[in-house]
């Protein structure tokens, strides 16, 4: 069961905001629904949630700017997103602007169950590993994990959710290899024998952050037949 955890569902959908409410309180969660983008950052704000499932097309803002306002301040509060939207395009946008993960309806209740409870235990992960310290500092450079803000190669700049999870879990693990698979299971959820590049692209794009030569990284290692290392040197 879920321990009464506390969820906020943004859904100007009624019968489907009831009905995923229904199935979520059978789980063991408290469900509160909101219709609107103001009233989820309003409700965000006040009501100490432990996560929002949020729809991208709501009335008024929509759900790509609550997940960007949301992200401003707090880049680990965790956002399952909703959409009919189903293109690559769609997902990347949705994914950039701080959605943890991305649900295309229609959807299967159970994966939506499962996508919530993944949601959950990584959160539970993260703030298990989390650096003792907010602000790590490799070469002039520098990583706050409190607030996501970070000083790269070309100066200081936000990492997104899925970043600060990536290097957090190469940090805790410095001088040892990381596998994909973990880094997949860790950071998205997926079973470890999924087959995608997601992680690799993530890789590339935080080395364009921190490496002076990309191509040939320093501190961002591959590890070859093992996964990717960090070396703070």
């Amino acid at each position: 069961m879920a321990n009464g955890k506390k969820l906020l569902l943004v859904e100007d959908e009624k019968h489907l905001a009831k009905g995923l409410a229904f199935n979520l309180e059978k789980e063991g969660y408290r469900v509160t629904i909101v219709e609107d983008g103001e009233s989820a950052l309003r409700e965000y704000e006040e009501g100490f949630y432990e996560m929002m499932i949020l729809d991208l097309m709501l009335p008024g803002l929509g759900g790509l700017e609550v997940a960007r306002k949301i992200r401003e301040t707090d880049y680990r509060f965790p956002i399952l997103m909703l959409t009919a939207k189903s293109t690559d395009d769609d997902r990347t946008e949705g994914l950039e602007a701080g959605a943890d993960d991305y649900l295309t309806k229609p959807f299967h209740l159970p994966e939506l169950l499962l996508r919530v409870k993944g949601i959950l235990r990584r959160k539970q992960w993260y703030q298990q590993v989390s650096q003792s310290e907010d602000v790590y500092r490799f070469d002039d450079m520098w990583i706050d994990f409190k607030t996501g803000k970070a000083r790269g190669q070309n100066g200081e700049f936000y990492l997104t959710s899925k970043e600060i999870m990536i290097m957090n879990l190469l940090i805790a693990n410095e001088g040892q290899p990381v596998s994909r698979e973990e880094l997949l299971e860790k950071v998205w959820g997926y079973a470890p024998d999924t087959e995608t590049r997601t992680v690799d692209n993530f890789i590339a794009r935080l080395r364009k952050h921190f490496e002076k030569k990309p191509q040939k990284p320093c501190f961002i290692q591959t590890v070859r037949e093992k996964g990717y290392q960090f070396d703070a040197k």
